[in-house]
């Protein structure tokens, strides 16, 4: 009798980590697995890392240390270690925790199911480790778990050098994959019910440089406005430095990509840019901003801001908070530096006290809940149309609200009224109420659109447990829509 096999993945880090583990979860259930009940150990645990993220190796060596017990329980049960902590460290992890069965890389998610079998059978640790992309990995099995939204790499790697990012050594050199490549997986998403999909890559608007187009992506974009049925486009993460107004006019132009814009700034000095390796200045970043709010004055935008990199002096960070004010953003990602090993920066001089960080951090944290604060006020007494999701916050009993996020992707909370939508409709509803990180839509009853990304959400929920809902293998983010991860201090 063959018993059949559990597994579960823990994701650390950036989308693109998300999105290959659903690779990973698509190529264990290709292999006959199926996912552990919530509350089991299961019989495989795959943890896929990052190494950007602070103290991700104590985080890492910690949970591998809980699991020690269970797996000295049960023999069988199997431990892998993938992603770019992985990569960076190597046999390092077998070293430190003789009881993992499986380390791959970042180049290799795809021989996951061999080296699991391969250690099985040998009855000891498979390292194995690839330089560079063996195939690109979009072409691997991929679990969705969204009937409405979705993620699509259109390139991997990175060619920038950033002094606190770690990325391109363990991601390698950027890799773009072809338009009708991207567009036929656009194209099968969206015959499946996908009424949104969001661009990705550690530099999306550096899409096309290894086949000599630097008006590519601008070009991929307004291709996906010829999809029919495709509602949202959104794109993470561009670059300063490669953004042109060619990008600028594809948004404006083509209806179904959205007015929002994540960018990066990381720092308001141009002193303290040219020491990150930004290839940019404050005077270009805030001149990209101007340009899109020209052409979309509804446009949000948030950002990325490392505090207290090396080096930086009380001036420095005022021209941070003189760019934040000018910048008006819907919202920040804000991170504190800190040492990453293996990074430049880890080493330059300079290296402030924890205590000059953390106070420079709350000035900014408060300065842009302002802000964010203040831009989302403007939006009550607004009519909008907003994607309902399964995830993005649970149902209120007492005032019967469910959640999505609108075309901007801010997130609202809003009353249902006597039809209740399910994950994948529309509902078009006037906001009421306004929070720094949330909108609230009180008042009238939410109008319902019911759509064939509803539709697919409501078949799937008969499908088997352990089934994927669909026989394409094709990239998905966990149920719903791609939630804005706190971003790394890289690009990705």
């Amino acid at each position: 009798m063959t018993v059949t096999r559990t597994y579960e993945v823990r994701t650390y880090g950036c989308q693109m980590n998300v999105h290959d583990s659903e690779r990973l979860s698509g190529l264990l259930e290709g292999a006959g697995y199926v996912p552990a009940a919530d509350g089991e150990t299961a019989d495989v645990v795959v943890f896929n890392t990052c190494a950007v993220r602070e103290n991700a190796d104590n985080r890492l060596y910690g949970n591998l240390g809980h699991l020690r017990p269970a797996k000295v329980k049960n023999p069988d049960m199997q431990i892998a270690v993938g992603g770019c902590l992985a990569q960076k460290d190597q046999g390092e992890i077998v070293r430190k925790a003789p009881w993992v069965d499986v380390v791959f890389g970042t180049h290799n998610i795809g021989s996951l199911p061999v080296l699991l079998e391969r250690a099985r059978i040998a009855g000891e640790a498979q390292v194995e480790l690839k330089e560079s992309l063996e195939v690109f990995p979009s072409t691997l099995p991929t679990k969705r778990e969204s009937a409405y939204a979705a993620w699509v790499a259109i390139s991997v790697g990175c060619n920038n050098t950033c002094t606190f990012c770690i990325v391109p050594s363990l991601r390698g050199k950027e890799k773009d994959r072809r338009p009708g490549d991207v567009l036929a997986e656009v194209q099968a998403l969206v015959d499946q019910g996908v009424l949104e999909v969001t661009l990705l890559g550690q530099n999306v608007n550096t899409y096309g440089v290894e086949f000599g187009d630097r008006l590519a992506f601008g070009k991929l974009l307004r291709a996906c406005g010829g999809i029919e049925g495709l509602e949202r486009v959104r794109f993470t993460s561009p670059h300063p430095a490669a953004f042109t107004d060619d990008v600028i006019a594809a948004m404006a132009e083509t209806p179904n990509v959205v007015h929002q814009l994540h960018m990066p700034l990381q720092s308001g000095s141009d002193q303290v840019l040219k020491a990150m390796r930004r290839s940019y200045r404050a005077e270009r970043y805030l001149g990209i901003i101007e340009r899109v709010r020209a052409a979309m004055p509804d446009a949000a935008i948030s950002t990325d801001i490392i505090v207290g990199f090396p080096g930086e002096t009380e001036a420095d960070f005022q021209q941070t908070l003189d760019v934040v004010r000018q910048s008006r953003f819907a919202n920040a990602f804000t991170f504190q530096y800190s040492i990453r090993p293996g990074t430049p920066a880890a080493t330059m001089p300079g290296q402030l006290p924890k205590e000059v960080v953390q106070e420079r951090y709350e000035r900014l944290v408060a300065l842009q809940e302002e802000i964010s604060w203040a831009e989302n006020k403007k939006q009550v007494g607004r009519t909008l149309e907003v994607l309902v999701a399964e995830g993005e916050g649970r149902k209120d009993e007492a005032t019967a609200r469910l959640s999505g996020r609108a075309a901007d992707n801010r997130l609202v909370h809003f009353a249902v009224g006597e039809e209740t939508p399910r994950p994948g409709d529309m509902v078009t509803v006037e906001i009421t109420y306004a929070a720094p990180h949330h909108l609230v839509a009180d008042g009238a009853q939410a109008k319902v659109r019911r759509t064939r990304a509803g539709d697919a959400w409501e078949a799937r929920q008969g499908a088997p447990a352990g089934s994927s809902g669909s026989g394409v293998s094709l990239g998905m983010p966990t149920i719903g829509r791609p939630a804005p991860l706190p971003a790394a201090q890289g690009c990705a």
